[in-house]
């Protein structure tokens, strides 16, 4: 079975991990200290999807029908 997640999208989620564990994680826009472990992988993977990693798309959201 062939890999979900390239080995250069798990080193730069590993890097966003310790970068968090530190304290030193800042998020995109705002500039925020990052606490959360779900939020440090979320950046992770977009540095790697930037990167031009193999990364699996992001899941879209449903329209709700009226």
């Amino acid at each position: 079975m062939a890999r979900k997640y390239s080995k250069k999208a798990s080193k730069s989620v590993k890097r966003a991990m310790e970068k968090r564990k530190k304290g030193t994680l800042k998020s995109g826009r705002s500039g925020k200290k990052v606490k959360s472990r779900k939020q440090a992988v979320a950046i992770g993977l977009s540095e790697a999807r930037k990167k031009g990693a193999k990364v699996p798309s992001r899941k879209k959201s449903k329209k709700k029908r009226v």
